[in-house]
């Protein structure tokens, strides 16, 4: 879906805004408090789908697939979806608290998710993850994100403290054996409270 849409945003035509020329598709999709204050609040899953340049999407969709392998499996396809998902949504959570006015679009929330998911998931089967690949990767991309301007702080971080918290639920071994039912409630209440924040307190 990711590269799908990437391809036909490329194809759009170029618009003029206040803030320069842009594809009509990007603004069609991007992400910012003007659009959520006028109601449009399918921008807060098509900003994740949305991404700016080969580059973007090309990252991305590499670490999206090296985490899917990763966590796939030990979720099944269904959690996690869901759990891209609530990381998705805390991403948008986080990138309209701290940028709100920007045009923001990117799987980069969602990818943290995953990865933070990943590291709280090994730690809990008592695999540091320093010691693996997840933490370094994490740490680096948190460093990148932090030193190189026009990346959206506020949805990386979102998404990753939404995804280590939905992590934490799904990937909790004991839960996993005696309540299934949290792996599939807790995302889905971490998209709740991410609406919910963005709707009374932003």
């Amino acid at each position: 879906m990711n590269v799908f849409l990437f391809l036909w945003v490329t194809v759009g035509s170029t618009v003029l805004t206040n803030g320069g020329a842009i594809n009509s598709r990007e603004l069609d999709m991007a992400l910012s408090q003007y659009f959520i204050d006028n109601g449009e609040w399918y921008r807060l899953i098509s900003s994740g789908f949305l991404h700016y340049g080969l580059i973007h999407v090309g990252m991305n969709m590499f670490l999206l697939w090296q985490l899917g392998q990763l966590l796939e499996p030990a979720l099944n396809r269904g959690r996690f979806m869901l759990l891209y998902f609530a990381a998705m949504f805390g991403g948008s959570a986080g990138a309209l608290a701290l940028s709100p006015d920007a045009l923001t679009g990117g799987a980069s929330g969602a990818v943290f998710g995953l990865m933070a998911a990943a590291a709280v998931g090994l730690q809990q089967r008592g695999v540091n993850p320093m010691k693996t690949g997840i933490g370094g990767t994490l740490l680096l991309n948190l460093l990148i994100t932090f030193t190189i301007p026009g990346i959206s702080i506020g949805g990386h971080v979102g998404g990753a403290l939404m995804g280590a918290a939905v992590g934490y639920a799904m990937l909790e071994p004991r839960w996993n054996r005696t309540a299934a039912w949290i792996s599939w409630a807790t995302p889905v209440v971490g998209m709740v409270a991410s609406v919910v924040f963005i709707a009374f307190f932003l």
